[in-house]
């Protein structure tokens, strides 16, 4: 069957199932969010993350191996 053909057809209607409102079917293509506070997971981790490596560069600061070497 071509597209010609059918062009002009009325849309199917099932008769055992209405047609879902506008509202339900937008519903259904709403995002969906199964990671809801993974945003704020991940940047808690990145600043416990960075406070850690600072105290860690700020303790080797001390440290004499830890420095610019001279040439």
């Amino acid at each position: 069957m071509k597209y010609k053909e059918i062009i002009n057809h009325p849309h199917y209607e099932p008769k055992k199932h209405p047609r879902m409102s506008r509202e339900m079917r937008a519903g259904q293509f709403a995002p969906f969010a199964a990671l809801s506070g993974y945003a704020s997971a991940v940047r808690r981790t990145a600043k416990i993350t960075e406070l850690k490596s600072r105290r860690v560069i700020e303790a080797n600061m001390d440290d004499e191996s830890f420095g610019i070497i001279e040439l």
